[in-house]
């Protein structure tokens, strides 16, 4: 008995184009239509894993890992220079949820560095601040401002040490003038100081000593004294 062969049923092309568009695993290059392109891992249709981004209109490489379609884990982000039109590092860290966050550094075109702790793409957290003249601001940072307990460093070699907030001196704290060998300790309020004491510190070693040794002054309570006054400041704040 002769033995009828039906063809097997097939799907439409169109579900074979579907299959073939839907991206997962490693893949070589992808080009969107506004002319960026990605080279990677992909997971549904996302870039997921390692890989890397480059944007044709401002030509800037992001290198690392990718989670669900955005920067996140490990990676490195670089632009192009505009003169030598070489690729210069801007930040090298940790991301989520495509913004830097948690521990980085990130290098600002005025030749600025800033090494530290990262939340939602501002400085926040633990974290050192090079400033372009030289300056250096180590400790605590809140919303892209030095905030909280932490130490300023001048190139004169003169330092504060003390408490932040919104970028300025503001709380008790101690300001070594190292080329006059004098130290004052008080109680700042927007960078400026609003009570303490002036003593010589250093004297001997200073480069700049004053002609005269600052008088000494005997307080009967000093820690009573600087507590008042940290107590004043409290109240002027509540």
């Amino acid at each position: 008995m002769p033995v009828i062969k039906y063809p097997r049923a097939r799907d439409p092309l169109f579900y074979e184009w579907d299959r073939k568009a839907q991206k997962c695993g490693l893949r070589h290059t992808i080009y969107a239509v506004n002319g960026d392109q990605y080279t990677g891992e992909w997971l549904d249709n996302l870039k997921h894993g390692k890989g890397t981004q480059i944007w044709k209109s401002t030509g800037a490489i992001y290198s690392g890992d990718w989670k669900f379609g955005k920067r996140d884990g490990y990676g490195s982000y670089s632009v192009p220079d505009p003169v030598t039109k070489e690729h210069k590092r801007v930040y090298t860290g940790w991301w989520e949820n495509d913004r830097r966050g948690g521990q980085g550094m990130f290098f600002y075109p005025n030749g600025e560095c800033y090494e530290g702790e990262w939340s939602d793409g501002l400085r926040s957290g633990w974290g050192k601040m090079q400033y372009k003249d030289g300056s250096i601001y180590e400790g605590q940072w809140l919303a892209d401002q030095p905030s909280g307990q932490g130490v300023l460093r001048l190139p004169n070699g003169n330092r504060y040490e003390g408490g932040w907030k919104d970028g300025k001196k503001h709380g008790p704290g101690k300001y070594f003038y190292s080329d006059k060998g004098q130290l004052l300790e008080g109680v700042w309020v927007a960078d400026i100081p609003k009570c303490g004491a002036l003593v010589d510190f250093g004297r001997d070693n200073a480069s700049a000593a004053t002609e005269f040794p600052l008088p000494e002054i005997e307080l009967h309570d000093p820690a009573g004294v600087l507590a008042e006054a940290r107590a004043m400041f409290d109240d002027s704040h509540n």
